[in-house]
């Protein structure tokens, strides 16, 4: 599952992430790395920036990157 198509009523941690190094540094800047938990917060009006709770932050990505960072689901 990718981060683009996740829900707001679970909670996730990164499984790993596929994009070029510019963007993967960005995300690694934020704290978003592989293990990190995630959880989407809020969705744009054109539904293509979603906000996301990284490490008590609320960091807003696009789409267009999310889809290749990819989720697993944590189960309580």
């Amino acid at each position: 599952m990718y981060l683009s198509n996740i829900n707001k009523k679970s909670n996730y941690k990164v499984l790993s992430i596929n994009t070029d190094e510019i963007i993967k540094r960005r995300l690694y800047d934020i704290g978003l790395i592989k293990g990190t938990n995630i959880k989407l917060l809020y969705k744009s009006p054109s539904k293509n920036i979603k906000a996301y709770l990284i490490k008590n932050s609320i960091i807003a990505i696009r789409d267009k990157d999310a889809i290749n960072i990819e989720v697993g689901e944590i189960y309580d």
